[in-house]
């Protein structure tokens, strides 16, 4: 925060720069709470297939993994929401104090985007083990 005798920041008079970062944080959100949705359904589906089998006496197929899936999945969605949430806080820190510097890669996205392509790397094999 600037003294009584500075001039304020652009950040510091112009609001929309808090939103943005809002807005960004709010994104995050959102997508660990979709991806917390999509493992508890792809952990559901696993159960639904067993259950399918045992009625209908259908010969065993490979298992997919389905519930190591879906609560990797949903740990990821878990994980996405806090660190979206600290970078926030972050962020809105170095705006108030002057210190944000533009043009940075974004580690953790980086990170979920490695983790999100590994584990559909890994279904993909299981399903092809199936096929």
């Amino acid at each position: 925060m600037s003294s009584p005798t500075e001039e304020p920041s652009a950040a510091e008079r112009d609001p929309r720069i808090y939103f943005a970062a809002e807005r960004t944080q709010l994104a995050w959100t959102r997508t660990g709470v979709a991806l917390m949705g999509f493992g508890f359904a792809i952990a559901r589906f696993g159960l639904y297939l067993r259950q399918l089998q045992a009625v209908s006496g259908a010969p065993a197929v490979a298992r997919l993994g389905s519930a190591f899936t879906g609560a990797t999945l949903m740990a990821i969605g878990v994980l996405s929401i806090v660190l979206s949430t600290a970078h926030y806080a972050i962020r809105v820190r170095q705006l108030r104090e002057g210190s944000w510097v533009p043009g940075r890669l974004s580690k953790p996205a980086v990170a979920l985007a490695v983790v999100l392509v590994a584990l559909g790397v890994y279904m993909v094999t299981q399903l092809a083990k199936i096929s």
